[in-house]
């Protein structure tokens, strides 16, 4: 008798479980729907279709073996392109991450006005794309724009940022970093919750600012830090808008070759030659290499992350 009621009693939370799990799952059954037919159907076909010499224009598709990955190691503007959008994630990636960080502290020490401070901050990241690039053509101006203008107040010569081809990809990254204000919440939102007291104790023992940024501020986000340097090298490796609006907008215009970002090269081949074949090779290259990346970053990155509550 005593073994059939714990029988029984193990059975309930067994079907409530499932009938829990079977809610669940109805509940976000649109979202798999959507996810397997606009997102993974949409990966299967691009990896079909890029062993394929497929023109929309002509809506020919030719199997092509292998052919569109072999070109994309022998196409200088690949090359070109991957090597200027390197050089740009490795220059905008830290750049945002100190930037945001910044803006976060600032707000964190904000007491009067900062509901004000805090919606002023994100306004940026509210604003159109195609507003924030018009705007920037006018900044960027080597001739009349503010910056340069501001810079000749202080004495500096400022640089052609839109046609000296040293300044086109630092142009671009101050333009990426108007838009950090997505970085600066997550960053807000993990000082919010570092413990005061240890910065109570680290003063009494004597600590300055640096070493209590050092030994606390920074260990308690790492999380954020790690999760805002993952999402930011994939952001930075598809960046698109920027480099784009300033230079590629016009079809008729001769950009300088810096500003040929992977992204663009990708939109080109894909939306103006109409060669989808080659186009989903490039994607599909750019997805392995954000793989590895990714992998490399959450190898390494984990020996450093502190999670609250892990015990060493």
């Amino acid at each position: 008798m005593a073994q059939d009621t714990v029988t029984t009693e193990g059975l309930k939370p067994t079907k409530y479980n499932r009938r829990e799990a079977i809610a669940g799952y109805l509940f976000i059954s649109p979202w798999i729907v959507g996810f397997l037919i606009f997102t993974a159907g949409t990966m299967i076909y691009s990896l079909v279709i890029s062993f394929s010499d497929y023109n929309l224009a002509t809506n020919i598709i030719r199997p092509a073996g292998v052919d569109n990955y072999k070109e994309l190691f022998e196409n200088e503007r690949v090359t070109t392109s991957l090597k200027n959008t390197l050089f740009y994630a490795v220059l905008a990636v830290p750049l945002e991450i100190v930037f945001a960080l910044f803006l976060a502290m600032l707000l964190d020490r904000a007491t009067r006005g900062a509901g004000f401070f805090r919606t002023v901050y994100y306004l940026p990241k509210m604003t159109p794309a195609v507003a924030t690039a018009s705007v920037f053509l006018l900044l960027l101006n080597g001739n009349t724009g503010a910056i340069n203008q501001g810079l000749r107040f202080l004495g500096i010569d400022g640089p052609q940022w839109l046609v000296d081809p040293a300044w086109v990809k630092p142009s671009i990254v101050l333009m990426a970093l108007w838009g950090v204000s997505g970085t600066m919440v997550i960053f807000l939102a993990a000082l919010k919750n570092v413990p005061k007291d240890l910065y109570e104790v680290a003063e009494l023992d004597g600590a300055g600012p640096v070493r209590r940024f050092l030994n606390i501020t920074l260990p308690m986000i790492s999380g954020a830090l790690f999760f805002n340097v993952i999402i930011l090298t994939i952001a930075a490796f598809q960046v698109f808008d920027q480099a784009y609006l300033l230079f590629w907008r016009d079809q008729n215009n001769t950009a300088p070759q810096e500003s040929l970002f992977y992204a663009v090269y990708l939109f080109q081949q894909a939306f103006q030659q109409f060669n989808f074949g080659f186009a989903a090779a490039m994607a599909w290259l750019l997805f392995v290499i954000l793989m590895i990346l990714t992998v490399i970053q959450v190898k390494v990155g984990n020996r450093f992350v502190y999670y609250e509550g892990e015990r060493k």
